[in-house]
């Protein structure tokens, strides 16, 4: 735990409590149709594991290690402990950095005992809200621990929430069988960069430390942003975003920090674009209704669900997640369609190999830099 004075700065088992309360009720289904649906899941992702090898080639470029990596289907709940786990983690650094900035009497200020609970409220309020929306995720920075099975060594972990996919599926009206194996492809080619590149975890992570070792931000300034983002979900949020709309991620941002976010942005982006596109590349061999879901699901990602989940999107920085789906997809599709598959696999060579944020927009200029050059062009 981190804490000033002995009081938690963050009451991360009240957030779990507040999220595991407030979360919605997943769609009905009766027992036995809960156990076939985590059974083919589990089938899904174990056959996905091929689908993805054999379309990329990305084997080649390191041991991959899926057995290493364990698939785990939760429920709602499930997605929010995983979380925590991992947010508590990830967020040590920043959260000592804070305590050794606010100082002060213990208990004392803001973020004294009463403020580290209603952050553990707030945090709990945001994580119940977007339980209901995951449908999978690759854990990267997973703590080792016994209370989710296989990661008792730490590493990354597979979750694919089940009543989210189920609940996808019915709204949108499309074969359940080929939705969920068209779900675990995207997962588990986000396991498969992992497990196939053996350093790419350590680079993101160092990123994503230097980036909070950058922080200068106030404690209360970011409580504050958090407590905006927890009130829009309660509606007592006044209309307009404070900060000219700035999501919590740019609020900490200082010079440094704008250089490393882009790094990170451009990282993201090829992950989630590559996902996208291996998605779709397997999809037509082994999802016969691939284009019926790829069409409805583009619709719905970009909709979004109303006002509220618009609004709550721009301050949490999920837009931006967005436009990494759509922007990394299109740069992992022209470097493909130039290059073909083994030389956008160059991509996985070293972190000098990944493209930067500008060369996500303009892939031909990655082309040039990291095969012209290497090439003699």
């Amino acid at each position: 735990m981190t804490s000033i004075g002995g009081a938690e700065m963050v009451d991360w088992n009240l957030a779990v409590a507040t999220a595991t309360r407030l979360v919605r009720p997943g769609p009905e289904v009766s027992r036995d149709e809960a156990r076939a649906v985590v059974s083919e899941l589990r089938r899904h992702a174990k056959a996905s594991e091929e689908h993805v090898r054999s379309f990329t080639h990305m084997a080649e470029h390191g041991a991959v290690g899926g057995h290493d990596t364990p698939v785990l289907v939760v429920d709602r709940p499930g997605w929010v402990r995983a979380n925590v786990a991992g947010f508590r983690e990830i967020l040590k650094p920043l959260l000592e950095k804070m305590q050794e900035r606010r100082g002060g009497p213990p208990g004392g200020g803001v973020l004294g005992s009463v403020g580290g609970k209603v952050t553990g409220v707030e945090l709990g309020m945001l994580l119940s809200f977007l339980s209901s929306r995951v449908l999978g995720q690759y854990e990267t920075f997973a703590p080792a621990g016994r209370e989710f099975p296989g990661s008792e060594n730490g590493g990354g972990r597979l979750l694919l929430v089940a009543p989210n996919i189920v609940h996808v599926e019915r709204e949108l009206d499309v074969q359940p069988h080929d939705f969920r194996l068209w779900v675990c492809l995207h997962e588990e080619t986000h396991r498969t960069q992992f497990s196939a590149v053996p350093w790419l975890r350590d680079h993101i992570e160092g990123e994503i430390q230097a980036f909070l070792a950058e922080t200068e931000i106030d404690p209360s300034t970011l409580l504050e942003r958090l407590r905006e983002a927890a009130q829009s979900l309660t509606g007592n949020r006044p209309d307009g975003p404070a900060d000219g709309g700035r999501s919590i991620v740019e609020l900490v941002q200082t010079p440094a920090q704008r250089e490393i976010l882009a790094r990170l942005t451009a990282v993201m982006s090829l992950l989630e674009g590559h996902a996208d596109y291996v998605m779709d590349g397997v999809g037509p061999q082994v999802v016969p209704s691939v284009a019926e879901i790829r069409e409805k699901f583009q619709k719905r990602r970009a909709s979004g669900a109303g006002r509220l989940d618009l609004a709550l999107r721009k301050l949490l920085g999920l837009d931006a997640k967005l436009r990494q789906y759509r922007d990394g997809e299109r740069f992992v599709r022209a470097v493909v369609d130039e290059v073909g598959m083994e030389g956008f696999n160059r991509v996985w060579t070293s972190p000098n190999t990944l493209p930067t944020k500008s060369e996500i927009a303009r892939p031909a200029d990655w082309i040039t830099r990291v095969h012209r050059k290497s090439d003699g062009a």
